[in-house]
């Protein structure tokens, strides 16, 4: 497999997930995931938004301004009001009945996504989630790299069965906006495409505080910032806030 293979399959999982459709927003931290989605985006002639969500002077909201500033796109804001993030969260707790610290999150921060691109004249969102599960991204690869590649690739599986059990939770969150989420890189044709990539290429040592290395050689090939393609792992619901702000409450 080579790096071709590879992007070629990111833009057609984009163009089998959208189909017909040519309007749609991203949830956008200005990361190396949905940068380099936004950019596939971008280069397929999309009618595209980036939304982002976060309290004010989060990591998420800052960046994100200076990053869709820099690639040229559309970019819409919802900072979140710490008076009303308390009764909103949890009334979105009560609508699952997952008990996961870390889905009940993702929950509250898309559906503040879906109350965004509802207010955009949106209906159809995509995500980047899969590259963290298909490519090493968190930092827990790290702690198990020295047990092996089999470990590894279980742990890839495992990641990919929570993170589709999470999308099932979002979807059914997001109802009541009328949007509808789309994760193209969690399709089973491209889950099977990233999974042929040796480990080499995403994680090379328990010191490897990037990952991702095969999306970030892939990413130098588009305009991003190069300060995006060095950044490293920050989960939606800590560049946004939300974490910090949730635990205070619950």
């Amino acid at each position: 497999m080579y790096n071709s293979d590879l992007i070629d399959a990111l833009f057609a999982t984009v163009a089998e997930n959208l189909g017909e459709i040519n309007k749609i927003g991203i949830a956008f931290s200005g990361g190396i995931d949905s940068t380099l989605l936004a950019m596939i985006c971008k280069n397929m002639n999309i009618d595209t938004t980036l939304l982002t969500v976060g309290f004010p002077g989060s990591k998420d909201i800052e960046h994100s301004k200076s990053v869709s500033y820099k690639i040229k796109m559309n970019h819409k804001i919802l900072e979140i009001e710490k008076d009303d993030f308390t009764k909103f969260s949890m009334q979105i707790r009560n609508e699952i009945t997952c008990k996961n610290l870390s889905h009940i999150e993702n929950c509250i921060a898309f559906s503040y996504i879906a109350q965004l691109a509802h207010s955009c004249g949106l209906d159809v969102v995509l995500t980047a989630n899969g590259f963290d599960e298909l490519f090493c991204g968190y930092n827990n690869f790290r702690f198990i790299f020295n047990q092996g590649y089999d470990t590894i690739n279980r742990t890839i599986e495992s990641k990919i069965l929570n993170e589709l059990e999470l999308t099932n939770e979002i979807r059914q969150v997001v109802q009541k906006y009328n949007i509808r989420i789309l994760q193209p890189f969690l399709s089973k044709e491209f889950i099977s495409i990233a999974m042929k990539f040796p480990i080499h290429n995403k994680i090379v040592s328990y010191d490897d505080f990037l990952r991702k290395h095969i999306i970030r050689k892939i990413a130098l090939s588009f305009d991003i910032p190069p300060e995006v393609i060095i950044r490293r792992k920050k989960a939606f619901q800590y560049g946004s806030l939300i974490h910090r702000y949730y635990k205070k409450i619950d």
